[in-house]
């Protein structure tokens, strides 16, 4: 069905905008893709060690009066030191400008004539919404999914006492001050819940990357050796509506992968966070539905109920030859069950009804969630 926006006139003058039918089409790029092909990967995992900004040094003193040269300690207090704090917002997408080691502001010394340091500014580091903040052993210490929600990471160290604060009767000019204390190190692990509405999921070399390039503007490496993914790239697709998607190209899996084998853990990890999957089938492979039952199987191995969620087939490589032969047997094996799209990702075949398919699951868990 072709979408339309019809403008109608109604008695008042005002106009009014009708749309034809639920889904909305992706909207054609304007703007050409960038030719390099320096591709910009997603990070959606870091383990981060923060480190509040020190206090300042306290100040040792003495007041200097034209009638009494020693009229006694006025030594200033250290500043405090900034605390380390992370803040959601919608701005970011990507842990990748979050730095490994995270050091906050230090506080300034203190200074004669009970002048005390200026305290360190706080450092606020923008994390994606949707970030859990772990500790060492990845209990969960804090969900940031709502905007400008923020978490105390290290707390910055408290500045020392300048030298009038050691003034006793007994000792009315002290030479000692106190030294500003360090701030917390703590070492965290950030996650990332949501990374994408949709996955691509499949094995090594079968034509994801080339998918995502054709689908949206982002431009992972493509190549003719497997494993040419080994993070996952996210693009975007935006609709006539104006709504934009994420779809992310997750790196290959392998048999095995719910024992760790070959990016193991870490590509299901990844899988976890994508809202529907989308199985990426190679029809050059004289068996695809082995391919697929391989990837139900350890998909449902690492979590039962894995595969429960929106998921649909998408059989690439249409136009090489002997594709639709085996594009029959996949048609077999999965029985009506879940959505087949056969595609060319190479020559845009049948990409539109996928992106419909992306914008409907969308759709519909958006609904069950109001």
């Amino acid at each position: 069905m072709i979408l339309r926006l019809i403008l109608s006139t109604c008695s008042s003058r005002e106009r009014v905008l009708v749309r034809l039918c639920s889904t909305a089409l992706p909207m054609r790029d304007i703007k050409p893709k960038s030719r390099h092909s320096r591709p910009s990967y997603f990070v959606d995992w870091k383990r981060v060690k923060v480190i509040g900004g020190p206090g300042g040094d306290g100040c040792i003193s003495f007041m200097r009066l034209f009638c009494n040269p020693n009229a006694g300690p006025d030594g200033g207090d250290g500043g405090n030191g900034g605390h380390v704090i992370f803040e959601a917002t919608s701005n970011v997408k990507s842990l990748e400008h979050v730095r490994t080691t995270i050091f906050g502001n230090a506080g300034l010394r203190g200074f004669g004539k009970d002048m005390h340091g200026r305290s360190g500014e706080h450092t606020i580091i923008p994390v994606p919404l949707g970030t859990v903040v772990c500790n060492e052993e990845e209990s969960p210490l804090a969900d940031l999914n709502t905007e400008g929600s923020r978490y105390l990471a290290a707390r910055g160290g408290a500045g020392g006492r300048g030298n009038h604060h050691f003034l006793t009767n007994a000792n009315r000019h002290p030479r000692v001050c106190q030294l500003g204390a360090q701030g917390e190190a703590i070492i965290y692990h950030l996650e990332i819940k949501a990374m994408a509405q949709a996955g691509l999921v499949g094995f090594p070399n079968v034509g994801k990357s080339t998918l995502l390039r054709a689908i949206s503007r982002a431009r992972p490496k493509v190549a003719a050796y497997p494993f040419t993914t080994l993070r996952p790239h996210v693009g975007v697709v935006t609709y006539d509506d104006y709504l934009q998607l994420a779809v992310a190209d997750l790196p290959g899996l392998v048999e095995g992968a719910h024992k760790n084998r070959g990016l193991g853990h870490a590509f299901l990890r990844h899988a976890e966070r994508c809202g529907c999957l989308l199985f990426v089938i190679d029809l050059q492979c004289p068996d695809p539905a082995s391919q697929y039952s391989v990837l139900l199987s350890e998909l449902e191995l690492y979590r039962q109920g894995f595969t429960d969620g929106a998921h649909a087939v998408i059989a690439n490589k249409i136009d090489l030859p002997g594709a639709l032969d085996h594009l029959e047997i996949l048609r077999e094996e999965i029985g009506g069950r879940y959505p087949l799209f056969p595609v060319s990702a190479k020559y845009g075949t049948n990409l539109l009804d996928v992106l419909k398919y992306i914008r409907c699951a969308y759709d519909a868990s958006t609904h069950q969630k109001s």
